[in-house]
């Protein structure tokens, strides 16, 4: 997800029965509905409710770029953005075999042209499984 859909997540929002979760006003201005994991589940069923019982996670999304620097200077790395773990989790959902349209509906990418941009495949893994 990115930063401001992480924000504007409300729990009204998320089924964990049904393991979704509805994004609101994404930044294409559409609604999108995305799958959680089952560690996602368990992430979200950890966490308190906050004292409104709406938002997930009741910061805003300067205070969470904030803390994922600190948090990425403390652990020591350097130059990795908060939006470089969305590049990310693209490719490692390709390496467990979804297909594009099954990424590009978790990601948000509205065009394989972007999803193709965005996503960065193992050329070793593509090697052992062409044989």
């Amino acid at each position: 997800m990115r930063r401001g859909e992480i924000v504007k997540l409300k729990w009204p929002d998320v089924d964990l029965k049904r393991r979704i979760a509805t994004l609101r006003d994404t930044k294409n201005g559409e609604d999108r509905v995305i799958a959680l994991s089952s560690r996602a589940v368990e992430a979200l069923q950890a966490i308190p409710r906050s004292i409104d019982g709406q938002q997930v996670f009741p910061l805003t999304p300067n205070a969470l770029k904030l803390g994922w620097k600190r948090a990425a200077q403390r652990a020591g790395i350097i130059n990795l953005r908060f939006y470089d773990l969305r590049h990310e989790a693209d490719s490692r959902l390709f390496e467990k075999e979804l297909n594009p349209m099954e990424v590009s509906s978790v990601s948000g990418h509205k065009t394989l042209q972007m999803l193709k941009r965005y996503t960065h495949l193992k050329m070793e893994e593509l090697a052992l499984r062409l044989g």
